[in-house]
């Protein structure tokens, strides 16, 4: 015995009838494989309009580009970014109405005329990430190094000591 014997919308080899689970258009052969590069195209382009931003704002990295990790004490905010292929002078960082925006752009500067195709990407980024508005903005340290880029916003005195612990009870 045979497994596809065992799958019963496989096809009957020893008749020419299609067996009873099949439609009418999956007996003609144009429509079946219509129907499968249909399905390649939306298997492979289905993560474009998640990772792709509106194309009028041309964030060619998408909504999550570069990664950024967040952290949080009583004392200061640390935020690190990873952004590989870039250099210091290709990022800009603002603070402004207690949020620190980082913008940059990767470029491309291949000039191979013989390339097919590239993987590469470039193009502007933007993540605006609110940090309020109690940050010391004269001590804010940034550090580029490997493609990492670090920041650690000291938070004032007020905010230091607005912090409240709440005692959990069992």
């Amino acid at each position: 015995m045979n497994v596809r014997d065992l799958i019963p919308w496989g096809r009957d080899t020893s008749s020419n009838q299609a067996p009873a689970a099949y439609r009418e258009e999956d007996r003609s052969p144009f429509l079946s494989l219509h129907r499968e590069v249909n399905r390649l195209f939306d298997d492979v382009f289905r993560s474009f309009d998640r990772n792709l931003p509106a194309f009028d704002s041309l964030a060619s990295f998408g909504r999550g580009w570069p990664s950024v990790e967040i952290s949080e004490t009583e004392k200061e905010i640390r935020i690190t970014a990873e952004v590989p292929g870039l250099e210091e002078k290709d990022i800009e960082l603002v603070l402004d109405d207690g949020v620190l925006t980082l913008r940059g752009e990767k470029r491309s500067e291949t000039e191979d005329k013989e390339k097919q195709f590239s993987e590469r990407f470039y193009g502007r980024f933007e993540r605006r990430i609110p940090v309020g508005s109690e940050i010391v903005e004269d001590k804010i340290d940034a550090r580029f190094r490997n493609g990492v880029l670090s920041l650690v916003l000291p938070k004032t005195e007020k905010a230091q000591s607005q912090v409240k612990r709440i005692a959990i009870k069992s």
